[in-house]
């Protein structure tokens, strides 16, 4: 069956950059369905051969070295523009007027995708409904909204009402371009199709384990935005937690989409609501030395640009393993990854006197740059008694397999326009995620709030961190990054 992708938000960056290359590759690659046409809505008056002139230039730029000029001609030949106001009731009757010209009637699927800022989700969604564009009686219709889904667990609630006053859960495509990564794929692969790592995958083996996603960048031109949200809400409630998920879920019984998700969600109705002395125990927030210098951030600001979270996991397979998140802006490297950390042998045959004892085992799973795999474990240093080393095997995705690893959102519009959500978030886990985030910047809100921390730019955060670590007797891994 052929896809209609409508594009809301046509003008702005993210689909100029990201949405049109991906579905480009896709189309370059044989991947798109016969009869699939990409139709842009905006208030910018263009005509058919301007938009299509100005996503040529851009898909050029961003697709590198695969674009190819005659791919590119069949494929614009295939993408329309309807100028529309999304606050316009009378808009939306005249696209969906144009889209019905456009497919001649044929039965056919459309997916709807906000490209559009959160404030304008609901307008949208209200008015696809009012104007008959969600109805399936011509072909499924299916929905993509770009995160942020709410600020709070009570606008995601308010956002989800309004996406259920229209469409059914089956049609909602939440999308976190994190979970469209290779590797993030791949540790689902690591975990169930090898029967080395399984086994060992649980309290009586691991003794903790670390989630690091570490931007280079400062705030800069974004304070406007970041001002309002911080670091928990800009990074934690979507992309640790979704990381988390996929590290500590159990097996589905099949890899469909709402097995898969109910795994998910089992894991965060299982994480340990933080309460009391808590907050300050088991939280960290930072600010590097100059936000409060960038553009448009109050001169007290108290936004946290830095965040630790040590969570728990109770239930049988991960009790008493601690998950320790974190994330921040201007440290030391641009680097994401998942570090498995395992348990110290039960009796220690070969400690070398210099300290009580080696390295444990530990398995990192780099998400990004340089995606692969790494596991460390020790040898003897040739010639040199019984003096142990930690050394490691690596498996990188771009040597192994010798070309550069797809976009993120290649996979993902894929899965959307095929009808596979197994990678995109359901309702019930976008609330249960924010009613584990809320009560952590309730508290940093509050005047019992753990102190914020100033660290200097280019660091792994504050100073205090490694304290932290240390006072529960373990280590952060921080090496920047693993895989080069």
């Amino acid at each position: 069956m052929p896809h209609t992708f409508v594009i809301f938000g046509a003008s702005g960056d993210l689909t100029s950059r990201k949405l049109i290359p991906a579905l480009y590759s896709l189309f370059a690659k044989g991947r798109l369905a016969d009869g699939t046409r990409v139709v842009g809505v905006s208030r910018s008056e263009f005509s058919y051969d301007a938009w299509r002139e100005q996503l040529e230039q851009t898909t050029r730029t961003y697709v590198g070295t695969e674009f190819e000029e005659s791919s590119w001609r069949d494929f614009a030949s295939r993408i329309y523009y309807q100028t529309g106001d999304i606050q316009q009731a009378n808009d939306f009757e005249s696209l969906a007027a144009m889209l019905d010209e456009l497919e001649g009637g044929q039965r056919c699927t459309r997916l709807y995708y906000l490209s559009t800022s959160p404030r304008l989700y609901h307008v949208a969604v209200e008015a696809l409904g009012s104007s008959g564009l969600a109805d399936e009686s011509n072909g499924e219709r299916r929905i993509v909204v770009e995160k942020p889904f709410g600020t709070d667990l009570e606008t995601a609630e308010s956002l989800n009402r309004t996406l259920h006053g229209v469409f059914d859960e089956r049609q909602v495509y939440r999308i976190d371009h994190y979970l469209g990564k290779e590797t993030v794929q791949n540790l689902l692969v690591l975990r169930f199709a090898n029967s080395i790592f399984e086994p060992l995958w649980n309290r009586n083996y691991i003794d903790n384990v670390q989630i690091t996603v570490a931007e280079e960048v400062v705030v800069g031109s974004r304070a406007g935005y970041y001002e309002t949200s911080g670091i928990l809400r800009d990074m934690f409630q979507n992309h640790l937690l979704q990381l988390m998920m996929i590290t500590a879920m159990e097996a589905p019984a099949r890899f469909s989409a709402d097995l898969v998700r109910d795994e998910k969600v089992k894991v965060l109705q299982a994480v340990r609501p933080l309460t009391g002395a808590a907050f300050a125990q088991d939280t960290i927030r930072g600010q590097y030395k100059g936000y409060l210098d960038e553009p448009g951030v109050d001169s007290k600001s108290q936004t946290a640009t830095f965040a630790s979270l040590k969570l728990h996991v109770d239930n049988w397979r991960w009790q008493g393993v601690p998950f320790y998140l974190r994330s921040g802006k201007a440290m030391s490297c641009r680097t994401t990854q998942i570090v498995i950390q395992f348990r110290q042998p039960p009796h220690m045959l070969f400690a070398d006197g210099a300290r009580r004892s080696p390295d444990a085992n530990r398995l990192v799973i780099q998400v990004q740059p340089n995606e692969g795999i790494q596991l460390h474990f020790h040898t003897k240093v040739p010639d040199a008694g019984m003096k142990l080393r930690l050394t490691d095997l690596d498996f990188n995705f771009q040597e192994e397999f010798h070309s550069a690893l797809p976009d993120s959102y290649q996979r993902l519009l894929l899965d959307a326009l095929n009808g596979d959500a197994s990678l995109f978030a359901r309702s019930d886990e976008v609330e249960l995620a924010w009613s584990i985030i809320d009560p952590i910047v309730a508290a940093w809100q509050s005047p019992a709030a753990p102190v914020l921390e100033i660290y200097p730019s280019g660091m792994w955060g504050p100073e205090c961190l490694i304290q932290w670590m240390r006072v529960q007797g373990r280590e952060w891994f921080d090496v920047c990054p693993v895989l080069d």
